[in-house]
Parts: structure tokens; sequence; C-alpha cells
């Protein structure tokens, strides 16, 4: 798994790919930071909030080509034939995408350290929703991968992410318009914007937590399941 850590980590960076990544997110974060500063608010749940709708198009951007290039290139017969784990080589590249987005948020420490100069900011609020947003982006991440694991095309892989990922921001719109309360009730609670609010609130509810990590586990698994039945095929 480290190999494959490493490999995939630094073809972030061998390529433009993570530069551009790392840079735009930076300028939407410090756009953000800066309108919020300018309205004296040190709230950085706000910020976070803002945020959300850059991860819309992280997580696709950061594992389009995790799966479907390897295919596009007929190189994944020769890590299926490897001596790795399955599990091994769907982690590695797992936490190789992990690590980029953990990159990319810990930026609004910057922000956070700036905020406290002024007042006296709720550190507790501020690792909530850090944490939140990093359980949040492994389940993108995690489900993101899968997609890349069905097609090669890194285009495909990236605007059927980026769809999912879009209906899963939606959800408690999407269940606000539905007017049977069984159905609406269980789009909400499966809704990530809902499991991600207590975080936002520095609070740590175990079951929110719990949930967002059975996503990712469940998408890691069907990921191994798809490349055992390539393996065998």
């Amino acid at each position: 798994m480290g190999a494959i850590f490493k490999r995939e980590f630094k073809s972030y960076f061998t390529s433009p790919l993570g530069y551009v990544v790392l840079t735009v997110f930076a300028l939407f974060e410090g756009f953000f930071f800066y309108y919020l500063f300018s309205n004296s608010s040190g709230d950085i749940t706000v910020l976070f909030s803002f945020m959300m709708n850059i991860v819309m198009f992280l997580c696709p951007i950061l594992t389009m080509r995790l799966m479907s290039e390897d295919k596009r290139l007929k190189v994944d017969q020769a890590l299926l034939t490897a001596p790795v784990s399955l599990w091994g080589i769907v982690m590695g590249k797992f936490f190789a995408a992990l690590a980029m987005f953990s990159l990319c948020f810990l930026l609004t420490l910057v922000n956070q350290l700036i905020f406290a100069i002024f007042v006296t900011p709720d550190w507790m609020v501020y690792i909530g929703n850090l944490l939140g947003m990093l359980l949040l982006g492994s389940s993108l991440i995690a489900i993101g991968i899968f997609i890349s694991a069905l097609t090669e095309s890194q285009l495909v892989s990236a605007v059927v992410s980026f769809g999912v990922v879009l209906f899963i921001m939606l959800m408690d719109t999407i269940a606000s318009a539905i007017k049977v309360e069984a159905i609406s009730n269980v789009i909400t609670t499966l809704s990530f914007n809902t499991r991600y609010e207590s975080f936002s609130n520095g609070v740590l509810d175990f079951s929110n937590l719990f949930y967002f990590v059975s996503i990712t586990a469940v998408f890691l698994f069907l990921t191994v399941r798809m490349l055992q039945k390539k393996r065998w095929a």
C-alpha cells in the first residue's frame, strides 16, 4: 500500500494537476476569507460552508484518474498481478487522494490563526468543521474511486462523479420538495449535509462519524470487488 500511496500522491505533483488544485482552492478560500474578514465576521463555519461548493468539483478532479488511467494505459493488469493485495491498491490510491484533499483544507488553519489575532475563536468549532469536512471528503473520494473503476475515461469519471456529488449535496433540497413525509425523512437522514451539521457546531456525534466511515468503507469494498472480478475474468 505504501508504494501505491507514494506513486499516486507524487503523481499529483509530477503533473500540473496538484498545483492547479492547490492554487485554485487557495484563491477561492482566500476570497471567501477576505469576504468574511471585510464584513467583520470571525465565524469559521461560514468559510467551511462556502468551501462546500468547491468540494463538489474538488473530489471528482482528485479521483477521476485514479482507476481509469490505469485501465486506459493498460497497466491495470500489471497491478492486479503484482505482489500486493487488492485492498492495498485501493487503499493506497484512496489515501493519496485524501492526503491531497486534507492538504487543501489545512490552509484553513492559517485563516483560523488570523481570526485568533482579532477575536477569541472557538477552536472546537474549527476542529469540528475540519473533522467533518475530512469525513465528508473521504466518503466522496471513495465514491469517486468506485466510479473511476467503472470506466477508462477520466472525463466520464469526472462528469459522473460530479453528477453524483451534486445529487448528494442537493439531497436536503430534494427532500423538502417531496410531499411524502416518510420518503422525505429517509432522504434527509441520508443527507451528507444533515450529517455534517453537527460537526459544524463543534459537536462530535458518533452516529454521524459512523455514517461517513460506513459510506467510505462500502464504496472502497465495492471497488475491491470490481478489481477482484477483473482479476479473475
